[in-house]
């Protein structure tokens, strides 16, 4: 599966009508290089394939950077989360050897969250994704969507403990509302979009 460059497109529209840049990237571009050297140390400790993933996860986030007229170097990363210079954010995801990112234009304050998946998800796994008082939105949506919307919001949030079922999620307008369980004051506004065989979710500003 892969994007084609109708869904990029419809991305990019997508999201630059909220103040959002979209950066794509596939591991199987030609000689994927580290932009510096904190990225390459990271870059040698894994696996082959992670390695490119890693890799295309940093070219989709400068790419995402400069559609909203940022520069930005190498990516180094703290723990398993990425370290952007001041000034720049951006966040990243992965699926199927295709990474996305989005980044925040100059001047606007969004939370950033974004998250692909292009593959689908069992009815059965709805029981990980979802509590009781949340099972009525699978009569319109997939579980795939749902667990992607929630991701998606769990990185804008930054959630410390717990896993998706500790967020809420419930239909507003075209898109969904996610909010912590123990915080419900501060929820994000989520728009789930099909792509290339799958969705691709984006926090796309607060509810």
């Amino acid at each position: 599966m892969a994007l084609v460059s109708g869904d990029v497109a419809a991305l990019r529209s997508l999201l630059d009508s909220v103040g959002l840049g979209l950066g794509v990237a596939d591991v199987r571009e030609p000689s994927p290089r580290p932009a510096g050297p904190a990225e390459a140390a990271a870059a040698a400790s894994m696996p082959a394939r992670r390695r490119l993933e890693f890799l295309a996860g940093r070219r989709a986030a400068r790419r995402a950077l400069r559609a909203v007229g940022l520069d930005c170097g190498e990516i180094p990363r703290s723990g398993r989360l990425p370290v952007f210079p001041p000034g720049r954010a951006a966040s990243i995801s992965h699926s199927a050897g295709i990474a996305v990112a989005v980044a925040c234009r100059p001047g606007r304050d969004l939370p950033l969250g974004c998250d692909l998946e292009l593959g689908s998800l069992p009815r059965e796994a709805a029981r990980l994704v979802l509590r009781a008082d949340e099972e009525a939105l699978l009569a319109a949506r997939s579980v795939t969507e749902l667990f992607s919307a929630k991701e998606a919001a769990w990185k804008a949030l930054a959630v410390a403990e717990g896993g998706l079922r500790e967020l809420r999620i419930s239909p507003v307008g075209d898109g969904l509302r996610v909010w912590p369980r123990a915080d419900p004051a501060h929820a994000v506004r989520v728009r789930v979009v099909r792509v290339g065989g799958g969705v691709f979710s984006c926090v796309v500003g607060r509810a």
